[in-house]
């Protein structure tokens, strides 16, 4: 495979600011794309500073966004969510307003509707098998404990 051609300060600066106004983007993931279009250094910064100037480039939005639409989306909760922002380099003080503007109402019961789908795809036995395995699956995305049981108390009381 051949190298890529470096570019220039300037003609990457267009390119990485349609890359942002396409998709909301971390800082993380608009350094990588500067390293693979050649721009290092002094230069790469420039230009993720002239970014953020003109708006393209917002970290508290890109950790709102990204928060509230794996929450909606694929059913995370805060501690896979958290995890994967620290992954994205988010900072602390990002991620913590982020995790804030998820809905906690909404939060709550997107997981009691997890636990019963998880519940009805679940083979019929030992109950305490059933319930290590709902809080197994909660736990893998990425809720609370607190949050587990109130779902799994809400479901015991839905049945009864």
């Amino acid at each position: 495979m051949l190298p890529q051609k470096r570019l220039t300060p300037q003609q990457a600066l267009p390119k990485l600011a349609h890359y942002c106004a396409y998709q909301e983007r971390s800082h993380a993931e608009v350094k990588q794309k500067l390293a693979s279009l050649g721009v290092f250094g002094t230069d790469a910064e420039h230009i993720i500073s002239h970014l953020i100037t003109e708006n393209y480039l917002n970290e508290e939005r890109y950790a709102q966004q990204f928060a509230q639409g794996k929450h909606r989306m694929k059913g995370w909760g805060k501690l896979k969510i958290k995890h994967a922002l620290q992954q994205q380099q988010v900072s602390s003080f990002n991620i913590i307003l982020a995790l804030k503007s998820i809905d906690t109402a909404a939060y709550e019961a997107k997981a009691l509707q997890l636990a019963i789908q998880k519940s009805q795809h679940l083979p019929q036995g030992n109950q305490y098998t059933q319930q290590a395995k709902l809080i197994a699956y909660l736990q893998q995305k990425g809720y609370e404990s607190q949050v587990i049981q109130n779902a799994l108390r809400q479901m015991k009381n839905a049945e009864e």
